[in-house]
């Protein structure tokens, strides 16, 4: 059972309904991982069979990218923020790291952080 049926079933028991995701994602599991979607999840096993092709290496799952340093703001320590992308991976052809971010939906948080993202590492996020 997986977590999110775990879930659901506990719901259940309590008489009460699970809620539907904000954006009708799925969350799906590939490999013993939790992907937040079935789209992520399928460019997961893509990446995998490219990989294995030799036309990418060194593929990382959730990158971090700091887009801002802790701060102290009216006395209290504010945490440093991130932006997590879903993949990483070198492409062989040309050499390049590439970053890529799967998107059904792109929220206004998501455009600030890819801003961010490139004028702070100059990172072109690859949106799929």
């Amino acid at each position: 059972m997986t977590p999110v049926e775990a879930r659901a079933a506990i719901l259940k028991a309590l008489g009460r309904k699970a809620r539907k995701p904000k954006y009708s994602n799925v969350k799906t599991e590939v490999d013993g991982i939790t992907f937040d979607s079935k789209k992520e999840a399928n460019r997961y096993v893509l990446l995998k069979l490219l990989e294995r092709a030799g036309q990418i290496t060194d593929l990382v799952l959730q990158p971090k990218f700091l887009i801002a340093d802790a701060v102290i703001l009216d006395g209290r320590k504010q945490r440093a923020r991130y932006y997590i992308a879903d993949f990483q991976y070198v492409d062989t052809a040309t050499g390049k790291t590439v970053v890529e971010d799967v998107k059904g939906m792109k929220t206004a948080t998501y455009r600030a952080k890819r801003h961010q993202v490139k004028l702070l590492h100059g990172i072109e996020v690859k949106e799929v």
